[in-house]
């Protein structure tokens, strides 16, 4: 059967100037190599050094799969050149013309998108290859998709950043209230039905028993050039703040359009 790897870790690594981006990245390897997003340009280093260490090169992925259009996820979307990449078409219509207080899809994201030459259009239940297909989970981002995965021990979802930690899919609460907080409930509620095991978007993989978390890899960060007594460093346990921005009712693919 073919192997799932969490190539990168998502990371729910938060500091008070901002998010830091550091999303998952996920290979599935079968009768082609897909990649699950691609991280942004600060992990690009990381990435290309995950595949070295499984005797790959960027060359050597098939196929990537774009859950979103946000900058933390589709950066490196040049990486590993023709590579066929695959957008949920409305993610495509609203990175031309996102909303200005979108800080996670900045103007220069259709850039970032239309530079590549072999992006493919999907729809919901595109099959990428036989156990893995696309479906369309909006709420964060107009176009955002999951990958589902059958394996034997059941489906597998790698999910975008609708579902950004594990504590989503408790709470069924979208960590980021600046888009559509309703469909992007609907998305949660969608995923955490269907799936028995989850690869949420930045986080360690988990799965939900009997209303509790149980992740699926130990937590690992290193964080260099500062120490726990380095003068101003405040460490605080408060965890994932919702993000609110103005204009969440103008967020629409109906406005980009």
């Amino acid at each position: 059967m073919a192997r799932t790897d969490f190539l990168l870790d998502g990371q729910p690594l938060l500091t008070r100037e901002g998010v830091v981006g550091f999303s998952s990245v996920v290979l599935f390897e079968g009768t082609q190599r897909i990649l699950v997003d691609v991280g942004y340009v600060g992990l690009r280093n990381a990435l290309t050094q995950a595949l070295q260490a499984r005797g790959l090169t960027p060359a050597d992925i098939d196929i990537v799969a774009a859950t979103q259009a946000h900058w933390d996820q589709a950066q490196n979307l040049d990486v590993s050149g023709n590579t066929l990449i695959l957008v949920y078409p409305d993610d495509r219509v609203y990175a031309a013309h996102p909303h200005e207080n979108d800080w996670a899809t900045p103007q220069w994201s259709v850039a970032m998108i239309e530079h590549q030459p072999t992006i493919v259009g999907v729809d919901e239940a595109y099959e990428i290859e036989p156990g893995r297909s696309i479906i369309h989970t909006p709420g964060d981002s107009p176009g955002s998709i999951c990958v589902v995965v059958e394996t034997a021990d059941g489906k597998s979802t790698v999910t975008d950043d609708v579902l950004h930690y594990s504590s989503v899919a408790l709470t069924r609460q979208n960590a980021t209230g600046c888009r559509n907080d309703r469909r992007a409930t609907e998305s949660i509620d969608r995923i955490v039905a269907m799936a028995d095991t989850i690869f949420p978007g930045n986080e360690r993989p988990f799965r939900v028993l009997n209303g509790e978390i149980e992740y699926l890899s130990p937590f690992s960060l290193t964080r260099m050039g500062v120490t726990p007594t380095t003068p101003g460093l405040v460490l605080d346990d408060m965890m994932f703040p919702r993000y609110l921005m103005p204009g969440i009712e103008e967020q629409s693919l109906g406005a980009a359009r």
